[in-house]
C-alpha cells in the first residue's frame, strides 16, 4: 500500500507477523504477536490493521494499538488476507484458513462502524480492487482461477446484486493473487506461480504482463511521487530457493498511473 499523504510505501511479510517499509533508505520493520496482511490509511500517522483476530488502528509514529472491531477472533482456524480500502471509506477484508482449508474464509467490510459478511465459504480470498468510477469491486478466491466483479451501491458502497464473472483464467492456468486497478479502470492481476503481473482492459480482456524475476508474486499496487511506480510484493513459502528473487518486494517505473489509496474513515 503507497500512502498518499505520506509518500511512503507499506507492505507484509504475513508468516512472519511483521509491517514493513523504508524510511531514509532504511528498511523498518513492526513485529505483532499475531498474524497482520493488510492496511488502510486513516490519516498521516495512524493504519487500520487487518490480524487474524480483528481489525486495529496502529500509529506508526508510537506503536500504539486500538482495537476496532473483531474479524472471526473466536475462530482460531483462520486469519485474515488480502484487503483494502473502498471509495466510501470502507475497508475490505479476507479470511483463509491458516492450513489452506477448503470454504474456511469470508470477505467481510467494515463501513460505519459495521461489520458485514459479503461472501462466504472461500478458500483464499484475494484481488480485492475497485473500479475508478465506483461502480463496482473486484475479487477472486483464488484456487477457481476466476476474478469477479460485483456491482456497487453508489450511495453506500454495499453489494448491490449478484457477481459476475470478470477474468477467466482457467484456460492459461494462471491462479490470481492480490489485485490493483489503474486510474484508467484497467485491473493488474498478480499471478502465483507466473512470475508476472497481467493488466487487463475495463472489459475483462489481456493487454500486456510484467515479468519480475520470482515466480510467487502476490500483491501489486501503484505509488510514487506521480504513481507510475507499480510495486510488488513476492512470496517465499514453501519454495526452494534457487538463486531467483523470492520474498523480495520490487518497484518498476510504468508509464501507467495509479489510483490514490483511498483513505480508511473511523
Amino acid at each position: 500500500m503507497w500512502h498518499p499523504t505520506r509518500g511512503q510505501l507499506f507492505w507484509f511479510d504475513i508468516l512472519n507477523r511483521c509491517l514493513l517499509t523504508v524510511e531514509k533508505e532504511q528498511e523498518r520493520c513492526w513485529q505483532f504477536d499475531r498474524y497482520v496482511s493488510a492496511a488502510g490509511w486513516v490519516d498521516d500517522s495512524r493504519l487500520l490493521v487487518a490480524s487474524e483476530t480483528d481489525l486495529f488502528c496502529f500509529d506508526l509514529e508510537t506503536g500504539a494499538q486500538e482495537s476496532i472491531v473483531a474479524l472471526e477472533a473466536d475462530n482460531p482456524v483462520t486469519r485474515s488476507n488480502d484487503g483494502c480500502a473502498d471509495p466510501w471509506g470502507g475497508f475490505w477484508i479476507g479470511t483463509m484458513g491458516k492450513d489452506l482449508e477448503l470454504g474456511a474464509g469470508a470477505i467481510y467490510r467494515y463501513w460505519r462502524g459495521e461489520m458485514r459478511q459479503l461472501k462466504a465459504q472461500m478458500t483464499i480470498p484475494n484481488s480485492i480492487c475497485f473500479a475508478p468510477d465506483a461502480s463496482c469491486g473486484y475479487y477472486t478466491d483464488t484456487p477457481t482461477q476466476q476474478i469477479m466483479r460485483q456491482p456497487l451501491d453508489p450511495e453506500t458502497g454495499w453489494c448491490d446484486g449478484p457477481a459476475e464473472l470478470f477474468i477467466d483464467l482457467r484456460d492459461g492456468g494462471f491462479n490470481p493473487d492480490g489485485a490493483v486497478v489503474d486510474a484508467a479502470g484497467c485491473l493488474w492481476s498478480a499471478q502465483w506461480g507466473a512470475s508476472r503481473v497481467a493488466r487487463y482492459d475495463t472489459d475483462g480482456r489481456f493487454m500486456s504482463a510484467v515479468a519480475f524475476p520470482a515466480c510467487q508474486i502476490s500483491c501489486p499496487a501503484f505509488g510514487g511521487a506521480s504513481r507510475q511506480t507499480l510495486f510488488a510484493t513476492s512470496a517465499a513459502e514453501g519454495f526452494a530457493l534457487d538463486g531467483r528473487a523470492e520474498g523480495c518486494t520490487f518497484a518498476l517505473e510504468t508509464n501507467v498511473t495509479g489510483q490514490a489509496e483511498h483513505r480508511v474513515l473511523l
